[in-house]
């Protein structure tokens, strides 16, 4: 892991194009911002998608991340805004381990059909790092002020 001239961490991802994707733009940052690479759509022919209905997208891309990193998988939010298009699986995690082809589980929550063409941006692609848990069965958990409460217990 090395630091940018920006100050931001940087790591290398590794990918691999696969066979349905010999033209597409690799992951990219869409600003200097930007915490999410886009993800194109790589789709053989324009695939219309229903109100309701789920597809999986090819990317044509696997990718290799270094052990203790994943790959979260989220929804552009102007699709989303726009068009109701989101993840079945928000987020969709890929494990370090991987290497099959990344497929976006979408759905169409809109109110329309949904035309997705090849190389259209459809998601994005958050790195982060992972830290292992080790799991100690207890007797007691430490109190907290909230205790047990949940699912809207603070009001709206």
């Amino acid at each position: 892991m090395g630091t940018s001239h920006s100050g931001m961490d940087r790591i290398i991802i590794k990918v691999k194009r696969l066979d349905n994707n010999p033209d597409l733009p690799l992951p990219s940052y869409h600003s200097d911002g930007s915490s999410g690479l886009d993800l194109c759509a790589a789709v053989e022919e324009d695939l219309i998608l229903k109100v309701g209905e789920i597809q999986l997208i090819p990317t044509g891309l696997s990718i290799s991340l270094p052990r203790g990193y994943e790959a979260q998988i989220r929804p552009r939010s102007g699709l989303a805004l726009r068009h109701g298009l989101g993840l079945v699986n928000s987020p969709g995690t890929i494990d370090a381990d991987y290497r099959g082809e990344i497929g976006l589980i979408v759905i169409n929550w809109g109110k329309k059909t949904f035309t997705i063409r090849r190389g259209d941006r459809i998601a994005q692609m958050v790195i982060g790092k992972v830290y292992r848990a080790q799991v100690e069965e207890v007797d007691e958990i430490d109190p907290t002020a909230r205790g047990e409460g949940g699912f809207g217990h603070s009001g709206i």
